[in-house]
């Protein structure tokens, strides 16, 4: 069986779609959360992959705000995408069923541990094998003896805006395959300018890094 795991999409319809048609060969999926806000397709982000088969789909930070209609930190960026994005958002049933946290062939799955922002080097005490997101940024990494994997974000890479993270998982073999692609960052950043997003957020866009 081989499990497409995936995070961080952040309403990039064009870049969920293009991961999508590359994993199509995976037997399920799991989403480790932030589907929604910063991009303008969260409606649609969380639509698509509420088709996927068996797919299994963890809530992230993200989702939490939605549901409470309240961003709860001072970044003024953050602050300025949620306002725009939860607008127009309608997907409140589906984001509502998403799973806090999950356990699949002996690891554990979520979006984050204490709300941190867990990069490949962060220190982190494990007592399972444990799959999560969050830190934008893919790595396999161990801890205490386990293993810390995070598969990287499909819709806004912590390093490169026009790149997409994510992995494989051989459940049989107990691999992880790291796989990336590349997509076109403007089609994302001409749909925020139709949709009236404030310049600060398409300013955040256009200032990331491209391969």
């Amino acid at each position: 069986m081989r499990i497409a795991l995936f995070a961080d999409v952040h309403g990039n319809l064009p870049a969920l779609e293009l991961f999508l048609s590359e994993a199509s060969s995976a037997d399920q999926y799991i989403s480790l959360g932030d589907v929604v806000n910063y991009g303008p397709w969260s409606n649609e982000c969380v639509s698509l992959i509420g088709t996927l088969p068996h797919v299994i789909r963890i809530r992230g930070n993200h989702e939490d705000y939605f549901l409470a209609g309240e961003y709860p930190g001072p970044n003024i960026i953050a602050r300025t995408f949620f306002e725009h994005c939860i607008r127009d958002f309608k997907e409140f049933g589906p984001i509502s069923e998403y799973l806090p946290e999950g356990s699949f062939h002996g690891y554990r799955m979520l979006h984050t541990i204490d709300n941190r922002i867990i990069f490949h080097d962060t220190e982190v005490d494990l007592t399972i094998n444990t799959i999560l997101a969050h830190s934008h940024q893919q790595y396999t990494e161990e801890r205490n003896g386990f293993r810390l994997i995070n598969p990287g974000s499909v819709g806004q890479n912590r390093a490169y805006i026009n790149v997409i993270n994510y992995m494989l998982w051989d459940v049989e073999a107990d691999t992880f395959e790291s796989r990336s692609l590349v997509y076109d960052a403007d089609v994302l950043i001409n749909e925020m300018r139709s949709r009236k997003y404030p310049e600060i957020c398409i300013d955040y866009y256009k200032n990331k890094k491209r391969v």
